[in-house]
């Protein structure tokens, strides 16, 4: 058995070399920030799996970290003239803004008094830019009767121990740090954190804040005073937010709006008017600036590296996620060729596939693995609809209105692609590494060979190219309705979607649904169903042991926040727990397996 901490350092040379020679029978690799800011993953010592996982969010909320209140304090340097090179603030330029600003040292420990309970009894910790930056904080600090130290790479090992130490027993206030304090050591007694600096690595950030959030004896939570000014263009406010609370560019835009209305209990994140104005302004210019940033920022990356990178390597560097390059037009492909790093013309049959890929991003079961043994075969397979995994990739890469037939020649197309399918392969690993959870079999005999998994998403095409539902033209069946029943599997296939405020839906179909417990979901049948209907006399054969089936798909709005319409989640089979009424008959169904709770906790909320 072989355990490792700060298992983000595992694909260096040094820790391949260890775990090659050790070869493990059990290896346990435990990080908080396993995204790598060099595009390398760690996740194949684990084939391509996490195997437990808790994020900011889930430890705030099982209490396993310390609360915080956040504050977004306004009025820090104007930024905007500093240099900015290779992903960053020239460094040299951005301490001289610093350190010649007295007034706004002054506010920092204005603002500081201000915010924490007493200044004389906090342990503080303050995120500077450099030695220069740190030694001038740490002066302006004790000129003000604030004990003050400050420490660095330089420091010796006994001077950052004694630091440690005094400001652990509350002879020290606050250790101002230059990349020391990032990651791998534990300070439990510090409650205070001062970003002075803006920190361009979302990772950082999110590890700078785990400095505060240890849990001590004593300890109610941790003040984090943030210093807000406007920054260089290519500066993203939203990477730090993301990395707390999660969500696309346009979330974080309506959450910073609204005020962050929805956080674990005990935390508080508020922005002042003037840090809100400068975040807001500062997300939404991202917004605008849409593809021609991307263009720019892979330009750069190419010119720093001399070749174009690898879709990994651009969203490690730029700190992107999936949702903030996949459009409804615009994919890996298209921003290469725009940036004039893909020289191959473009060809008439590509576009349905480069519109296709930005829906391919909610894929998280083991199709994933089954797509990319198809794809890395050397020459193009010939086309099989009786493979299911063929026929969902088929549906997958843009061809909901083909007919079957066409299969042959959508693979021997796509593999004379190079740059497409290069990219798929691409996105299969990426998404095969962010899979957070690991869906489950159906456990009806019946339904075994159908490619569906418990707590899985898919898009209604997918549902019905899983149990080969076909249209007249020999493609995938679509349908509109909430409700359809495969007759040769006895299985009633259930839609839900909770906010029902679309404009598509009208009185007679505003039904009731609405998780109970995470075992229990309540449903309404169509208006016009009652017991002694065909479709009744099915829900209420749907009990254990019997062979009527029925699966539940949810979710919770039509749309994300890219316009995209939104995948279900495969809540599993669920027998029939109780009834009443009719036109429409009100259902109680069990789910045989729990609901995610987050899944729950969110949908409830939607369902009222």
């Amino acid at each position: 058995i072989v355990i490792v901490d700060e298992f983000h350092h595992a694909a260096a040379a040094t820790y391949e070399r260890l775990l090659q020679y050790a070869r493990p029978r059990v290896l346990l690799g435990l990080t908080a920030t396993p995204e790598r800011a060099d595009g390398e993953s760690v996740l194949g010592w684990f084939d391509g799996r996490v195997a437990s996982e808790s994020r900011l969010w889930n430890a705030l909320d099982e209490s396993l970290l310390c609360p915080f209140q956040y504050f977004g304090v306004g009025g820090a340097p104007d930024l905007r003239g500093v240099r900015w090179s290779r992903g960053r603030y020239d460094t040299t330029a951005l301490s001289n803004v610093y350190t010649a600003d007295h007034l706004f040292a002054t506010r920092v420990l204005q603002e500081t008094r201000a915010k924490v309970r007493d200044i004389t009894t906090m342990r503080a910790l303050g995120f500077c830019v450099d030695i220069k930056h740190a030694m001038f904080m740490t002066e302006r600090f004790n000129e003000a009767g604030v004990k003050a130290r400050h420490l660095s790479g330089r420091s010796s090992s006994a001077e950052r121990d004694e630091a440690v130490h005094l400001l652990a027993a509350g002879e020290l206030q606050i250790v101002f740090t230059v990349d020391l304090f990032n990651e791998g050591v534990d300070l439990p007694a510090v409650d205070t954190l001062l970003f002075l600096r803006p920190t361009e690595s979302a990772t950082i950030f999110l590890q700078q804040l785990g400095r505060g959030l240890r849990r001590a004896p004593g300890k109610e939570c941790c003040t984090v005073l943030d210093f807000i000014g406007h920054a260089n263009r290519r500066f993203r406010f939203d990477a730090r937010y993301r990395a707390i609370i999660g969500g696309t560019r346009r979330q974080i835009e309506r959450t910073v709006e609204d005020g962050f209305p929805s956080l674990p209990s005990g935390c508080f994140i508020h922005l002042d008017r003037e840090a809100q104005i400068v975040v807001l302004e500062n997300v939404r210019a991202a917004l605008r600036a849409g593809r021609s940033a991307l263009i720019d920022d892979v330009k750069a990356l190419a010119a720093r590296d001399d070749e174009p990178p690898t879709l990994r390597a651009f969203l490690n560097a730029t700190e992107l996620d999936l949702e903030d390059l996949y459009t409804k037009t615009w994919c890996w492909t298209s921003v290469l060729r725009k940036a004039g790093l893909e020289t191959s013309a473009p060809d008439p049959g590509d576009a349905a596939v480069e519109r296709a890929l930005s829906r391919m991003l909610h894929v998280d079961d083991d199709r994933l693995e089954r797509f990319e043994q198809f794809l890395s075969r050397s020459r193009a397979p010939a086309g099989d609809a009786s493979d299911p995994y063929q026929r969902l990739l088929f549906i997958l890469t843009g061809h909901m209105r083909d007919p079957y037939d066409k299969l042959g020649d959508t693979w021997r197309h796509l593999w004379s692609r190079a740059p497409l399918h290069r990219e798929l392969l691409e996105l299969i690993a990426i998404l095969r590494d962010r899979r957070r959870r690991v869906p489950s079999p159906l456990d009806a005999p019946p339904l075994a060979n159908v490619p569906l998994r418990v707590h899985g998403t898919y898009s209604r095409d997918e549902v019905f190219a899983a149990f080969d539902e076909r249209s007249s033209k020999n493609g995938v069946k679509r349908t509109q309705g909430g409700i359809f029943n495969v007759e040769r599997y006895k299985t009633e296939l259930l839609f839900v979607e909770l906010d029902k405020r679309d404009k598509d839906y009208t009185p007679s179909t505003l039904y009731n649904d609405y998780p109970v417990t995470p075992t229990q979901f309540h449903w309404e049948s169509q208006a016009s169903c009652h017991a002694k209907t065909a479709a009744g006399r099915r829900y209420l054969n749907a009990t254990p042991g019997s062979d009527q089936h029925v699966l539940l798909f949810v979710r919770q709005r039509r749309r994300d926040a890219r316009g995209q319409v939104n995948p279900y989640l495969l809540l599993g089979l669920c027998d029939l727990l109780d009834h009443r009424g009719a036109r429409p008959m009100q259902v109680d169904w069990r789910l045989r397996v729990p609901m995610p709770s987050w899944f729950f906790q969110e949908t409830k909320v939607a369902g009222g």
